[in-house]
């Protein structure tokens, strides 16, 4: 259960800047406390040690804030940064290098008792207060940005934002490794929605012109009369052969 524990500790060092020392982390490390916690509670679990397994999850949860269900499957490196209010339900299944912020909830949309909480690949990142929900897979790479809520499977590499929650930034296959910090591009967001509008508005702004254009070729060139009114050098006609009284 233990044998990775220096490894654990050093990816922790690895993508927390605030972390000083091994010993600091092993001390003051609430997601550090509760993965180590889960270990036990998980290899009870596997025994069909349920009601323990059970125990040791909840008096986790009352130690760090963080609730993960002893039947949860969790790779190496696994970090939970800040920690409170995490919570990973019973078929959740995460690989290695992974990272989730505060608040995030990894839940099931089923009832049933098979696979309904979802599936985070190797090198996921999830943002704080993100939701993960359902049967899903994440792929490799994939960074959910905060807050977000995600309902369906994620492509590898891809940054996902919003709700629900849409790809914003194909990410380049030579960046999937590098590290994303709450799991959102910190640059020029390019926004699905702004994209659309900006999209409307060009056509709206082309559709003026092309109104303008056909005004103006219009103006350009004489009316004709209107069916029921006669042409104006008739009625002038018409006015001289009526004498100087004309008609009544």
């Amino acid at each position: 259960m233990f044998k990775h524990l220096r490894e654990e500790i050093d990816g922790i060092i690895a993508r927390d800047p605030a972390a000083r020392s091994r010993l600091e982390v092993v001390l003051c490390y609430p997601g550090l406390h509760a993965l180590l916690m889960h270990r036990i509670a998980h290899y009870c679990w596997d025994r069909e040690w349920k009601l323990l397994a059970r125990f040791l999850s909840q008096a986790a949860r009352f130690l760090t804030g963080i609730e993960i269900h002893p039947g949860a499957t969790i790779g190496r490196r696994f970090f939970i940064d800040h920690g409170m209010g995490v919570v990973i339900g019973e078929t959740a299944e995460i690989g290695d290098d992974v990272v989730l912020y505060h608040g995030v909830t990894l839940g099931g949309t089923a009832l049933h008792h098979g696979k309904r909480h979802p599936t985070l690949e190797d090198g996921v990142v999830v943002g704080a207060g993100a939701k993960v929900l359902g049967g899903i897979t994440v792929g490799k790479g994939a960074r959910i940005g905060s807050n977000a809520v995600v309902v369906k499977d994620v492509p590898a590499g891809a940054s996902m934002v919003g709700v629900a929650a849409r790809v914003v930034v194909p990410r380049d296959k030579a960046e999937t490794n590098t590290f994303l910090p709450y799991g959102t591009p910190c640059g020029d967001i390019p926004d699905p929605v702004a994209r659309a509008l900006s999209g409307l508005l060009d056509q709206v702004a082309t559709l003026r012109r092309r109104v303008e254009e056909l005004e103006h070729e219009r103006s350009d060139t004489p009316m004709a009369p209107l069916k029921d009114e006669p042409d104006v050098r008739v009625r002038e006609h018409a006015a001289a052969d009526a004498g100087p009284l004309g008609p009544c």
